[in-house]
């Protein structure tokens, strides 16, 4: 397996460093259980960190910082996703990576499908950012998704078969990164069906009529 599309580096480091969302952090987690370059890059990124504040010289806190943290802790503050590598994952692209197999409650063939219509499905994640859908899509080999641009970011990563776009090939490991300046047709390769992993912080904007009266629908 290569790997031909990465993250964007402001998204390793703000993984890295801890700032980034839940939901993004699980599609850069499961992304980095699939390519060593990454892994190496957030380790690199890690040590920085680390580096850094040895050589902090500590300041006094208040008294009540303590408790202020564990208030924080306590009301459910959105941690970054650790990048498990899972042990018995063989290189199959029917067997999900983890951390997503734990969020997506087991592997593909596991999973309860919501179907989108025209013989694609998808399965919602639950995470806890606050304006952001994970979501699993399985999108039937050779079929286009309808064209459409972006109100938001939407970040994809492949985990079965293959797109592709005006913008190249995304195999499995790839990412791909969205926004408002896109509009495209991603179509499933011919071989077998497209498996991915989609974040998105706002709703897609579908340039067919017949996409848009059903959107509400599919919720996407």
């Amino acid at each position: 397996m290569t790997i031909h599309h990465h993250p964007e580096e402001e998204f390793l480091l703000d993984y890295a460093s801890g700032a980034l969302g839940e939901a993004w952090s699980l599609a850069v987690a499961t992304h980095l259980a699939l390519c060593p370059n990454c892994r190496r890059t957030v380790e690199a990124l890690e040590s920085v960190g680390g580096g850094m504040l040895e050589t902090v010289a500590p300041e006094p806190i208040d008294a009540g910082a303590f408790d202020a943290v564990l208030m924080r802790l306590e009301s459910g503050t959105e941690q970054p996703v650790p990048p498990v590598l899972a042990s018995a994952d063989d290189g199959s692209p029917f067997r999900l990576p983890e951390p997503l197999r734990g969020y997506a409650g087991g592997d593909i063939e596991q999973i309860r499908w919501q179907r989108l219509g025209l013989g694609a499905y998808q399965l919602l994640i639950p995470t806890g950012t606050k304006g952001a859908t994970a979501r699993l899509l399985r999108i039937p080999a050779g079929r286009p998704v309808p064209t459409h641009t972006h109100h938001g970011m939407e970040m994809t990563l492949v985990l079965c078969g293959a797109f592709s776009d005006t913008t190249g090939t995304y195999g499995r490991g790839d990412i791909q990164q969205a926004d408002a300046d896109l509009e495209h047709q991603p179509i499933a390769a011919p071989e077998e069906d497209c498996i991915c992993l989609a974040i998105t912080d706002a709703p897609l904007r579908f340039k067919s009529l017949a996409a848009r009266l059903i959107q509400p629908l599919i919720n996407i």
